[in-house]
């Protein structure tokens, strides 16, 4: 039988992956035995699909409430995947101008998914069974999401994301872990007659506080405001991508939150609380906010307007 003969190329490759694993003090031939014996991967194997597909735990019997579920995990997975660009494009310096208008393309794409896949929660429940099963939530709140805290401080300067009464005062202040105490939305889980804070907020800072702080210093000169004054100052398209990133992220995320707990909560004449105690009507509408990542990009007439389409979105819902 004839000897058969291996292709140049894969010549070529072993040799490479011998350098390779011998820079590394490895040999080459027992990573070979490792794939020669390992089996062939799948699909269902690669993306843990039998795994991903048993993490739907609801408290109820009620059938919707795994809907419920599987919609939040699905935005927690967009949420990584706007993490995972913005991460590239702020902490490697510099990023060249096209690589970091692919990533901001990128996650407005997603933000685009996000807000359009809101029909699932204002049109894809019963909200009988949503206020069935909502109660067995509680303290648990979809404001506990802190991938989308995250994306915010990638996004600007911490100063951006204080409560509108405090950020003249405190404009000048360095100091994050100072700044974090006047976060806006720690506002939405403070009890407004008493002005103490929820259970819901105190659960969510006591686990991620810590990390919120040290993303803000480790964040303080390259997120993507200051990647912009840095790099890309007067660009157009850069300017364009970051501008649609602020009205998604603090206009058209939250009124389609908006429209959602309208829809559910309010019930003429009475409004029902939010499963973690949040001051929801407060919260959400964005014209009470006036977050704004990149203020120096829009007109004072913009800034001033910022959010006033709510109501159109509110008439909407009860259309």
């Amino acid at each position: 039988m004839a000897e058969k003969k291996i292709d140049e190329n894969i010549l070529q490759q072993l040799t490479k992956l011998e350098e390779k694993y011998e820079a590394m003090g490895q040999d080459l031939s027992s990573y070979l035995d490792g794939l020669l014996y390992s089996d062939y991967l799948t699909y269902w194997d690669y993306i843990h699909l039998d795994t991903l597909l048993s993490l739907q735990n609801p408290r109820t019997a009620i059938p919707d409430e795994k809907i419920f579920i599987l919609y939040h995990q699905v935005t927690e997975l967009y949420f990584r995947m706007i993490l995972n660009e913005m991460e590239q494009a702020t902490y490697s310096d510099p990023v060249g101008e096209k690589t970091f208008l692919k990533r901001l393309r990128r996650i407005n794409r997603y933000l685009d998914h996000l807000i359009d896949s809101f029909d699932v929660m204002t049109e894809g429940m019963d909200q009988d069974q949503f206020l069935a099963f909502r109660m067995a939530l509680l303290p648990a709140s979809g404001f506990q999401s802190a991938q989308y805290r995250k994306i915010e401080i990638h996004s600007t300067d911490y100063i951006h994301l204080i409560n509108l009464d405090k950020r003249e005062e405190l404009e000048n202040e360095k100091d994050i872990s100072k700044l974090y105490e006047f976060l806006y939305w720690k506002a939405g889980a403070t009890e407004l007659a008493t002005g103490k804070k929820t259970l819901t907020l105190r659960q969510f800072e006591a686990k991620y506080g810590k990390e919120f702080i040290e993303m803000g210093e480790n964040l303080m000169n390259c997120n993507l405001l200051r990647k912009y004054h840095n790099h890309y100052e007067g660009n157009e398209e850069v300017i364009a991508e970051l501008k649609k990133l602020d009205q998604k992220a603090n206009v058209d995320w939250p009124l389609q939150h908006l429209k959602s707990a309208t829809r559910y909560l309010q019930r003429d004449p009475d409004v029902i609380k939010a499963s973690g105690g949040t001051n929801w009507q407060k919260y959400l509408p964005p014209r009470r906010q006036r977050i704004i990542f990149y203020p120096e990009l829009w007109t004072e007439e913009e800034t001033r307007e910022w959010g006033q389409k709510f109501k159109k979105a509110l008439t909407s819902t009860h259309a």
